[in-house]
């Protein structure tokens, strides 16, 4: 009974992706900083795989990427607000490292953007204003984020009754459990 909740899910993550203007294209992901406070930031929602894991790209000097290797427990929480929809990911993150896959996913972000991916100092150096960022003509410090979701939680707002259900991913199964919202 809760499966075409788990698939709705699927489908809204999927179209963040591939749709343009879907509000799941942006999320917000939680990580741990080194003194155990909670991190947060808007990411994009670069890509689902067919075994639904899930994929953003960054900077590989970014703060996320020191805490995830330090804990690579991550949440992402998303939003539609015209469905008032909500799904919150939790799961395991992987940095992408082999040069050739990302070096076939960087050849794939638009010119406009490869320069999020190409200043000299990391994201977060101080700089005296917004024009004195300086970038690399041939390096860049692109890197992939892959999360294996371990749970899912769905929660739909609506009348008469908000339905929140909770999906475990348990021996390659996912699980659902409909919770009081």
């Amino acid at each position: 009974m809760t499966d075409q909740y788990f698939k709705e899910a699927q489908e809204e993550l999927q179209l963040g992706v591939n749709k343009k203007g879907h509000p799941f294209r942006y999320t917000t992901m939680g990580t741990v900083d080194a003194s155990g406070v909670p991190a947060l930031r808007t990411v994009v929602l670069r890509q689902v795989t067919e075994d639904f894991k899930l994929r953003i790209y960054t900077d590989s000097r970014s703060n996320k990427i020191a805490q995830l290797l330090q804990n690579d427990v991550t949440s992402l929480l998303f939003y539609h607000p015209k469905k008032l929809l909500q799904i919150k990911v939790t799961g395991n993150a992987s940095i992408i490292t082999d040069p050739v896959e990302l070096q076939r996913y960087y050849s794939g972000v638009q010119p406009s953007s490869k320069k999020d991916y190409t200043t000299a100092d990391a994201p977060g150096a101080e700089i005296s204003n917004p024009d004195a960022v300086d970038y690399l003509e041939s390096t860049h410090y692109f890197t992939i984020i892959e999360i294996a979701p371990t749970h899912l939680e769905f929660l739909q707002l609506k009348r008469p009754n908000h339905i929140r259900v909770a999906f475990n991913q348990e021996d390659g199964a996912w699980n659902g459990q409909f919770l009081n919202p």
